[in-house]
């Protein structure tokens, strides 16, 4: 842009006079330019004020944003909750602390302290496709082995500083591999797989706490329980085979068990309904003996009170006899014999008269005639009294 002239022929007549006239108009030019950067600089300045005021505020903002979310990192990272049955075990850089925690919320350093729960409640640990070689050079595997344990929380920080906090991996995973290839090792197939298979579970639980006693007190194998193992198509086929041969004699031998049971059951049966029978015979044959010696006992204290009447009737009459004999030995005198002879005689009312008189009176033929004569009185005068 050429500047504007503000001379009148000026420009032509002297070129110098031109040219400071030039320089002149450039001059207020720039002066009027900076005014008006100045004026409008003036406008601006509120506007800028306000927009450096916001950036200063927007920068502290993310100040105190980043302080914030490091701050709720931190106590993030610091608080942690230990759940029931398990216990805190703590590490910072690596090295285990021996401080423990229970449940509930704790306070760490934080992302310098890091921390792991270990579980001190019942748990059962799997151990799964476990091969074991028999003494014949059979391989079978064991499809699942269940191992229930639980650790003392007094010994977890024992544990996990010898074992670490999979501790279970050590003691419980290799031990049961190791102990159940040693039990097939010194065992046939048979025995692994049928004869002394119900005894695996428990040599294994006490071979486990054995070692872990020695190894790991406080850590305690409450059971184990052992699948039954997969053995080859070809011997499993077999076993088949022979169990069910085994079923088939079980079968005829139960049979011939309940065949034998039966006929055991009627003889038993008849036994008991002949000792039934025995038994009632038995107790009317003493109910018959009891009515009998009964009857005899009755008849004997019949017999006996019949006798005793007997005899005091007996005693009686013999003590009537007695005391009148006594009587009559008082009675009879001389005096009142002769007394009742002569009433005997007058109450006769038959007199004999003329030479032969009955003999009962008088016998005249022999001397002790006299003596006849009394006797017969004597008995006449006896009849006389007992009529009496």
């Amino acid at each position: 842009m050429k500047p504007v002239s503000h001379g009148s022929g000026l420009e032509d007549k002297n070129p110098s006079v031109h040219q400071g006239a030039r320089l002149q108009c450039c001059r207020q030019g720039t002066l009027h330019g900076i005014k008006a950067e100045e004026e409008a600089v003036g406008r601006l300045f509120p506007v800028l004020f306000f927009l450096n005021t916001i950036f200063r505020m927007a920068q502290w903002g993310v100040v105190f944003s980043v302080i914030a979310a490091l701050g709720g990192a931190a106590l993030l990272a610091s608080v942690h909750k230990i759940e029931e049955g398990h216990t805190g075990v703590y590490y910072r850089g690596g090295a285990l602390l021996t401080a423990t925690s229970g449940p509930g919320f704790h306070l760490m350093l934080p992302f310098i302290t890091t921390y792991k729960s270990v579980q001190t409640t019942i748990q059962t640990d799997e151990v799964k496709n476990v091969p074991c070689g028999t003494s014949g050079g059979v391989m079978i595997y064991f499809d699942r082995i269940e191992v229930v344990n639980f650790l003392v929380p007094s010994a977890v920080y024992d544990i996990v500083r010898n074992f670490t906090a999979d501790y279970d991996k050590a003691l419980i995973f290799n031990k049961v591999h190791h102990e159940l290839n040693q039990f097939c090792s010194v065992h046939s197939l048979q025995e692994v797989y049928i004869g002394l298979f119900d005894q695996i579970d428990e040599n294994l639980k006490l071979t486990l706490q054995e070692d872990l006693t020695s190894m790991a007190p406080g850590l305690i194998i409450q059971a184990v329980r052992v699948t039954k193992p997969n053995i080859p198509e070809s011997i499993r086929r077999n076993y088949e085979l022979m169990e069910s041969e085994k079923t088939k004699l079980l079968i005829s031998q139960q049979t011939q068990k309940v065949v034998e049971k039966e006929a055991e059951t009627e003889r038993i049966k008849a036994i008991i309904e002949a000792e039934k029978m025995a038994q009632v015979a038995e107790i009317k044959f003493a109910q018959q003996i009891m009515e009998k010696e009964t009857e005899k006992k009755i008849s004997e204290i019949d017999d006996q009170a019949f006798l005793a009447r007997q005899r005091a009737k007996a005693d009686a009459e013999f003590y009537t006899a007695e005391r009148a004999a006594e009587a009559n030995k008082l009675k009879l005198t001389p005096e009142y014999l002769q007394l009742m002879k002569y009433k005997a005689i007058a109450a006769n009312s038959k007199i004999y008269f003329g030479n032969e008189i009955p003999q009962m009176f008088v016998d005249s033929g022999s001397a002790g005639s006299s003596i006849k004569a009394t006797a017969a009185l004597d008995i006449i005068s006896e009849q006389i009294l007992d009529l009496d």
